[in-house]
């Protein structure tokens, strides 16, 4: 099964947002933050039934062996929502790696379990991922250093700005599973998929931020007027919403081509304009959006999280500077 017209991906999104709108994510997401992973588990099953962890899996391992443009639908839709979890590893990263490595046997027996979404995955590449997230909730923990593909467990818990996101060093396990060139083009390649889904994730963490504004923006009153009516509100989010719009389109190219030149392009985009939505939102709401007991805090903390999760902007920055349209 390919969800190759138009219409199916954008039937796809719908089924995975109302999913996502009876599911209570703000709250699935405090859990998660809070070391109660059921809830977010539970959300994680339903869109296993949805297909959305089979996506980049091949169909001879149980997945739907989808495209790139079905992939950045599904982030986006989980970037609205701001649902937690290592959510590129598992349905991106490791999913394309074990795909290229499927010959590979310790590889291509978690492919079906990847798909079906009974196994989390999270990995350790150097120099972009040092950390491996969520790592003590993953079934198979990647660690990827140059040609070499071994398994690792996790360390040291690292603290981040979104609290939903904990990081943790990784002690690799003793024995290669893979090795050679074949490696290494094929961690380039899955990264490649990772920086494309965190960017669509972006892309719907910036919407989903700007949404609760405007909704906002409508229902706060000031001097008897809505305050989404006055002049300087409706400047920045408007502006917000150009930023998104504009960055949108460079992430479907990017999902087709998959070029180095068009990820970056997009990731750096995407972050930008996200950052953006993020700062109007918070201006709007006023301090209490930063709180963590505002919902909007979810959504902020995530986004700034997310802009240097997969390469930072001067990373994807310099990529577009001096690289070129052409696959590396």
């Amino acid at each position: 099964m390919k969800l190759t017209l138009e219409t199916e991906r954008e039937q796809f999104a719908e089924s995975i947002t109302a999913l996502l709108d009876a599911a209570r994510v703000p709250e699935a997401a405090r859990a998660w933050a809070a070391g109660d992973h059921a809830p977010g588990r539970t959300i994680l099953s339903g869109l296993a039934e949805l297909g959305v962890t089979g996506l980049a899996v091949p169909e001879e391992h149980g997945g739907l062996g989808a495209e790139g443009p079905d992939l950045v639908t599904a982030f986006r839709v989980l970037g609205e929502h701001a649902v937690p979890g290592p959510l590129v590893e598992s349905i991106a990263f490791v999913p394309a790696l074990f795909a290229e490595l499927s010959e590979v046997d310790d590889c291509a027996k978690w492919l079906p379990e990847l798909a079906s979404g009974s196994a989390l995955a999270s990995v350790r590449s150097l120099p972009l991922t040092p950390y491996a997230l969520d790592a003590d909730l993953a079934s198979v923990l990647a660690v990827l250093e140059g040609e070499r593909l071994c398994f690792g467990t996790p360390a040291a818990t690292l603290g981040s700005v979104d609290p939903t996101r904990r990081l943790f060093e990784v002690d690799p396990e003793a024995g290669v599973r893979a090795e050679g060139p074949a490696v290494r083009a094929a961690g380039a390649r899955a990264f490649e998929l990772g920086a494309l889904a965190c960017a669509a994730q972006l892309l719907g963490l910036g919407t989903g931020a700007l949404r609760m504004a405007v909704e906002y923006a409508k229902a706060r009153t000031q001097f008897g007027r809505p305050i989404g009516s006055f002049q300087a509100v409706k400047h920045q989010l408007a502006e917000a919403h150009i930023g998104l719009e504009l960055a949108r389109p460079l992430v479907h190219g990017a999902a087709i081509t998959l070029s180095s030149w068009d990820v970056s392009a997009a990731k750096r985009a995407c972050a930008r304009a996200a950052d953006r939505a993020g700062r109007a939102a918070l201006q709007v709401h006023g301090a209490i959006g930063y709180t963590s007991e505002h919902e909007l805090s979810l959504w902020l903390t995530k986004i700034r999280a997310a802009c240097a999760a997969w390469g930072g902007n001067a990373f994807h920055r310099d990529r577009v500077l001096h690289g070129t349209r052409e696959e590396p």
